[in-house]
Formats: structure tokens, sequence, C-alpha cells
């Protein structure tokens, strides 16, 4: 049978495009399918915009903390309007350098909504289109809780399109985007409640960081509201009344779900091709991001797995590599370095202490200490933690963990170490960079406690 294209991709994020570029340069030929926009949730409404806002809100601490430097600075307030047409025009710059690329590598593009047919040809936009190989690659949507009122809150992208800074916010939720946002609102001026059902924040983190992380929070100002769901939203004249599971209420202008993302799958016509996914909707893949139709793969968020943008960008290279230049290899799910921005940032690469002690014996190491910046401000809530989790018997570093300004910037370049298999020796004999908070991870020499220890024969 003759195709339209050898490979055919659904959706233009991150991963799609880097998939559908490489595969071009491979010598494919090859179509991409984007319905909403170019460069997807990463650059229109995700990282880019987040980082550029998480920007704007430091700014409004820095020009407080000026005065103890002996600068005379005063803020005025906020101009919200002015930071979003900054924000909304790199957004379009961005996501036209996305559609520039495909162009420049021979890619055909179609600004349309693609579907399944069966498991060979697609309806896109209307028009049939067949391809040997499809990749998916839809990303994820926002979600809301399933609770009365939910229609009335607002979910993540909306954060974006926002004509002013609510005075009062309630923040639904305590993983990456809840604490972002919480941040962001809060550095911005409002008052946030951050709401959420777990004892701390950020659930899946090493748990020397959650504790921080929720001392942070608290000390910018943020409520903290642990142990508690929503039950309801009401409009009560020009506000909101948020209920809650241990019988308080809140009172506030907006309500933002950050409660989790689901895999973007319904519509695609999944079962007319025959993959399969969870009941969740996420596609099942193996360890090639085959689905369960071998000529179409799945990467990215709509697998469900590690939703990072580098991660699906990383896959989506492979897998070209692997289909059409005759280069087979992995992108590894192991050692993934990752960022939470909210106020101060996180930085993290391996295994938590709970995930490595499960796995046998480490030694933990752990500081806590003011940054110099701090020592001065006197700001309260800007300690820095770092954390190192060492197997006790090869003296690899499995984790690395920390709170504090810049711990995004520093936790890249121990990615690198972590991911080579580096020892707590090769970090000992690395010379530090003095006076820095990064020299801390090199100079980490008293062993806070042991973890993991088998448990003594009965």
């Amino acid at each position: 049978m003759a195709f339209d294209f050898d490979l055919f991709v659904i959706g233009g994020g991150s991963g799609g495009v880097r998939c559908a570029r490489i595969a071009a340069g491979h010598g494919a030929r090859v179509g991409v399918a984007e319905e909403r926009f170019w460069g997807g949730t990463c650059v229109n409404v995700g990282c880019v915009p987040k980082k550029i806002m998480v920007n704007a809100a430091e700014y409004g601490a820095w020009a407080q903390d000026a005065s103890a430097f002996g600068w005379d600075i005063a803020a005025h307030g906020h101009d919200w309007a002015k930071l979003a047409a900054a924000r909304d025009a790199e957004v379009a710059r961005l996501s036209g350098i996305y559609a520039k690329l495909l162009a420049g590598a021979g890619v055909a593009t179609f600004d349309a909504r693609a579907r399944f047919l069966d498991a060979h040809t697609l309806d896109v936009g209307g028009r049939r289109i067949t391809a040997e190989r499809i990749v998916i690659a839809t990303g994820g949507t926002p979600t809301r809780l399933p609770i009365p009122g939910a229609e009335l809150g607002l979910v993540s992208d909306d954060l974006f399109t926002l004509k002013a800074l609510p005075r009062r916010a309630a923040v639904i939720g305590a993983g990456y985007i809840a604490v972002e946002f919480a941040s962001i609102l809060r550095g911005l001026g409002a008052q946030v409640e951050l709401l959420y059902r777990a004892p701390l924040p950020l659930r899946g983190f090493d748990e020397d960081i959650r504790a921080a992380a929720a001392e942070a929070l608290a000390a910018s100002g943020i409520a903290l509201n642990p142990d508690v769901t929503p039950t309801r939203i009401a409009r009560i004249e020009d506000h909101l009344m948020v209920a809650l599971s241990d019988g308080s209420v809140k009172e506030v202008d907006a309500v933002f779900f950050c409660t989790g993302r689901a895999p973007n799958t319904a519509g695609l016509g999944l079962d007319r091709a025959g993959v399969a996914t969870t009941p969740s909707g996420a596609i099942t893949v193996d360890e090639e991001h085959r689905t369960s139709v071998p000529h179409i793969h799945a990467i990215g968020d709509v697998l469900d797995r590690v939703n990072l943008t580098p991660m699906a960008t990383a896959v989506g290279h492979a897998l070209a590599d692997t289909l059409f230049g005759n280069k087979p290899r992995r992108a590894s799910y192991e050692n993934v370095p990752t960022a939470v921005f909210m106020t101060p940032p996180i930085g993290t690469v391996g295994l938590t202490e709970a995930e490595a002690a499960a796995r046998g014996p480490v030694d933990v190491y752990v500081t806590h200490f003011t940054p110099m910046r701090h020592t001065i401000t006197k700001r309260a809530g800007r300690r820095t933690l770092m954390k190192l989790v060492v197997c006790q018997r090869t003296q690899k570093v499995l984790g690395a963990h920390m709170l504090g300004e810049d711990a995004a910037e520093i936790m890249q370049g121990i990615g690198i170490a972590v991911v080579m298999g580096a020892t707590k020796q090769d970090f000992d004999r690395t010379i530090g960079i003095h006076p820095t908070a990064a020299e801390e991870f090199v100079t980490l020499r008293t062993r806070t406690r042991v973890a993991g220890v088998p448990a003594a024969a009965q």
C-alpha cells in the first residue's frame, strides 16, 4: 500500500515536533497535525509563561530586600497588563519558531484536529490521510474535582488569560502546578489559600524537601490548609465560597484547580485503530513506545509516565532515530532532573531517601543554612536545604535534592554527575566555588543518618 506519509504525528507540542523534525532530517516524509497551538502546553500555557510570571513575582521581594544592601527602592504596585503583554509576546514568538522549525525541515503541517479512522488512516480536519507509522503526542489536559460548583473554578490554563490579579485566591492541590501558582499569585500581591488533602505538599518528592517546602510557602504568606478537600464551590454576589471537608469555608475571588492533568486521548478514535489505554485514558506502550498496534507509537504526557517537556523531547528524538535514522536507542526515564519553580525553588534528581532505602542501606547527608543574601536581608523562610542520598555499598549518589534560591540552575549540573554514576568521593574531591550555595554539595562531610538498614535476623 502506498501511504501519504512515512510518519504522521498527532500533536504539535515539544515531543511531537522534535520527533517529526528529526524523522524528516533522516529522510522520512512527515506530517504533523496540531489543533490548538504549536509548541503545546509548555510553550503556550505551561513552562514558558509560568516561568515568566515566576520571574515577575520575584521582583517584588527583591525590591523590598534592596534596602538591606543600601538601595533606596520603592515598589509602587504591579502592572498586570504590562506583564501579560510581555509574556504573551514571548509566547507568540516561541510558538512561531516551532512552526518555522517544521517548515525548515520539510514537514507538512496541518492546523487541524486528527482522529483515527483505522490503524493507518486519519481524518485531519476533514481530509483523509494515510501513514505507514503514526505517533500520538497529544499531551495532557487539566482537570477539575467532581464537586458541585466546579465550573466556577479555573484551571491552570486560565491563569494566562486573566485580565487582572485576583485579590484573594484559593489554589486547590499541592503538586508542581499548585505550589508554583500559589507562589506566583502571592508574589504578585494576592492573598492565597493553598488547599490540599495530604499532610504535606508535593507528594512523591523527598520527605525533607516536602517539609521544607511547607515551611517556605507559609513563610511567604501563603495560608496552608493541609488534610482537607473541597466539597462545594458557590458564588455569593461578587465572590466565591469554598466549603471544605473539615467544615470550614473560604471566601475568595478566584479558585484554581491544580489537581492534576489527564491524558488528552478523548475523541482521537483510538478504538478504531485498536490502541489500548488504561482506565484513566493513558496510552499503554512497551519499552520502544509501541502501543498495542506495533506501527503506532505514543510519547509524552499522553502516557502519564514522566510528564516533563524535556522527557518528551528526548523520547521523541530517540524514537525518530530508531525508526528512521538507523540508530536504535532509548531515552532513559531514570535520573530525570526536575524543578519546582515555587518560591524558593526546588531542584531534584534521582531517588528520594525512601525510594533508595527500599533498595538497601543508604547514607544520608543533609544540610540547612541561610544563604549569604538572606543573612543580610533577614527575610524569613529563605533557608536552603541540600541533601544527598548515597548507596552504602557502592557509594554512588542515588539522589540529590535542594530547596533554595537557584536550585534549578544548580541541579542541572548535579544531574550530569548523578546520571554518570558519580560517587560520594567524586563529590568530596571536587573543589567548591566559594562563596556560593552550590559548594555545599561538595562539602557535605558529616553523615546525617543511615536509612534502609536490613532488619536484624530473628
